[in-house]
């Protein structure tokens, strides 16, 4: 695991604390992980139309433009990226990540599903479930080998 050959789509919510500590805990880990190519990947928070991001400007939902050229930013970075990494937290669905998912599943994107550990065997959401093609817990994300994808099963129900 010496070579940082892959580049992911860091798909992750960041509007309530939870997920803000998830997204932070994966950020890091993806640091520290040599087989992810971090600065080449595509971080939505890093690539905000302008510049400008949503939570520190709540008034760009409403601006079109703003809006506009987000998603379409995300979705070429869905498209570009090697993989979609998915950090994933039960109860706290996030209908633009149901977005993301779909995106990198029609394009044949691996789809690679990180839960917090306090929330490991917890249900989650059939379609989330469905979509993902390996699913692991947070403390594995460090050591995870991004060149060797492949399929598992979540280890929790659906609903």
């Amino acid at each position: 695991m010496d070579q940082k050959t892959k580049t992911v789509y860091f798909c992750a919510g960041w509007f309530t604390d939870k997920q803000n500590k998830a997204y932070q805990n994966a950020m890091n880990a993806i640091k520290e992980n040599p087989t992810v190519d971090v600065e080449n990947s595509y971080i939505p928070l890093d690539h905000q139309y302008k510049g400008l991001r949503v939570d520190e400007h709540p008034e760009l939902l409403e601006d079109r433009e703003w809006a506009t050229a987000t998603y379409n930013g995300d979705r070429v970075g869905v498209s570009t990226s090697d993989l979609l990494l998915a950090i994933y937290i039960p109860n706290e669905e996030d209908v633009g990540m149901g977005v993301e998912l779909g995106m990198a599943s029609a394009l044949g994107k691996h789809i690679l599903v990180v839960i917090p550990d306090e929330d490991w065997g917890k249900p989650i959401n059939l379609m989330s479930w469905g979509i993902g093609d390996q699913f692991i817990k947070m403390s594995e994300l460090a050591t995870f080998d991004f060149n060797k994808p492949t399929f598992n099963f979540y280890d929790g129900a659906v609903y």
